[in-house]
């Protein structure tokens, strides 16, 4: 990694740790805009890169950024980004997904025959869509034949919320989605309590500070994926709680608690 240049936007705050600042990458969405804008109210140090290169002597505690710049940044940084392991929805039981979900390597998938929706599990590697069936998926010449993958049967969701869950509980959340197109709207009771249920039940296989996205499937709540909360758009979940959550799952390595060290990003390590 090439280091050197200059810092494309720096706001100081009361605090001189760096564990008290927060790294940002050069382009923000409006939700990463909105977080940025709570950690300076709450007194944080908040530095925006122009590009992935690290300058020299750049000190952070945190980051809210994409998958790419967080495994640019965060090993030299000593900043340890949590994520939810790359079969955990695979493996959840079949009542709190509603589908057939399997996680396999991509040249697997290369044989499929129907129609089915496949994504990378904590990254972009593989766009997020439905494809038509295994032979529309990237080839080798774009990405490696063991890179795992999320396959599941398509389903339409009534309904879609993001839960931003910390510490064992449902911390903020909001309604993003209805009929497959974006609608948002408060987090309801029945949502919240779909997302209790979730962690009552395996919220040991998470790390304390993640968000995953829940909807309404044929009459039923389902579980649709897990995203790192230091890489998830808010949309309209309370800024300040989902800034715990982002300031949790992405801080300082050496005060990451024992249970959550299993849930490093392996890019990170």
């Amino acid at each position: 990694m090439r280091h050197g240049g200059d810092v494309h936007d720096i706001h100081g705050a009361a605090h001189d740790s760096p564990t008290a600042s927060l790294l940002l990458p050069p382009r923000l969405t409006a939700s990463a805009t909105e977080l940025r804008d709570t950690a300076r109210r709450r007194g944080l140090r908040t530095v925006q890169l122009p590009t992935f290169d690290l300058p020299d002597g750049l000190r952070a505690g945190h980051l809210h950024a994409g998958p790419s710049f967080a495994d640019a940044v965060a090993g030299p940084l000593g900043i340890a980004p949590l994520q939810a392991p790359a079969r955990w929805l695979a493996d959840l039981p079949r009542d709190l997904v509603r589908r057939e979900i399997r996680a396999l390597p991509v040249r697997e998938a290369y044989g499929l025959r129907r129609p089915v929706f496949v994504k990378s599990p904590n990254d972009k590697s593989i766009r997020a869509m439905v494809y038509a069936d295994g032979s529309r998926l990237p080839g080798a010449d774009a990405v490696d034949p063991d890179t795992l993958v999320l396959v599941s049967d398509v389903a339409s969701f009534a309904a879609e919320y993001r839960l931003y869950l910390l510490d064992g509980e449902v911390h903020t959340g909001s309604r993003y989605a209805e009929d497959g197109r974006l609608s948002l709207g408060p987090l309801t009771p029945d949502a919240a309590a779909f997302g209790a249920e979730l962690l009552t039940r395996c919220g040991a296989g998470l790390p304390s500070a993640i968000v995953v996205d829940v909807g309404r499937l044929d009459g039923h709540w389902a579980v649709i994926e897990a995203n790192a909360a230091w890489a998830s758009g808010r949309y309209t979940s309370d800024p300040e709680r989902a800034l715990d959550t982002v300031l949790r799952a992405a801080g300082p390595v050496a005060q990451v608690a024992a249970r959550d060290r299993p849930f490093i990003r392996a890019a990170a390590r």
